[in-house]
C-alpha cells in the first residue's frame, strides 16, 4: 500500500536508521518495484556517523542525545536532502540496554517532507528484535498517515 501511494503521488523516500539497523529500508524494499520510490538509506548507529554522514548537528546530540525528537527530526530532514528524495524517514531509539538515561523501548520516529514534518515518541516492550519490528511498523504507519 505504501509503495502504491508513493508511486501515485510520484514521491520518493530515503531512510536514516539507528535502532532499526536497516530493517526499515529492508522492509520498504521487500516489494517488487520498490526502486521506483526508495532512493536509499543510511544506518547511522553511532553519533560519529550521525554527524559526519547524516550531518546531524553535534550540538543537538550533546544537548538532547541521540535518542530524542530533535535528533530524529534532523536525521529525517537531512537524509531527504542527501538523497534528493521527497520524503525522509528516521528511527532512533533504545532496542537493547538503556542509553543516555533512556529506557529500553524508547523510540523516536520522524517523517520529513518539504511542507510537512512530524516526530512521534514511542515506548515499546519486548526483545531487541521485537522492538525493532515495532519501530518499523510505527514508522510505516507514520509514513502512511502522511501520504493519506
Amino acid at each position: 500500500m505504501i509503495g502504491e501511494l508513493l508511486k501515485q503521488k510520484n514521491f520518493t523516500v530515503a531512510t536514516a536508521e539507528s535502532c532499526t539497523g536497516g530493517l526499515l529500508a529492508s522492509t520498504l524494499t521487500d516489494v517488487d518495484g520498490s526502486s521506483a520510490y526508495v532512493k536509499g538509506g543510511i544506518v547511522s548507529y553511532t553519533n560519529a556517523i550521525k554527524i559526519s554522514v547524516l550531518h546531524v548537528n553535534a550540538e543537538t546530540l550533546q544537548k538532547f542525545g541521540a535518542v530524542s525528537s530533535e535528533t530524529a527530526r534532523e536525521m529525517a530532514s537531512n537524509v531527504r536532502k542527501i538523497f534528493l528524495s521527497t520524503i525522509g524517514i528516521s528511527t532512533t531509539g533504545v532496542a537493547g540496554k538503556s542509553v543516555e538515561g533512556k529506557s529500553v523501548g524508547t523510540v523516536f520516529v520522524a517523517v520529513d517532507a518539504e511542507n510537512f514534518s512530524a516526530v512521534k515518541e514511542f515506548h515499546f516492550d519486548g526483545t531487541r528484535t521485537e522492538i525493532k519490528a515495532q519501530t518499523v511498523d510505527a514508522a510505516l504507519k507514520l509514513l502512511t498517515e502522511h501520504l493519506t
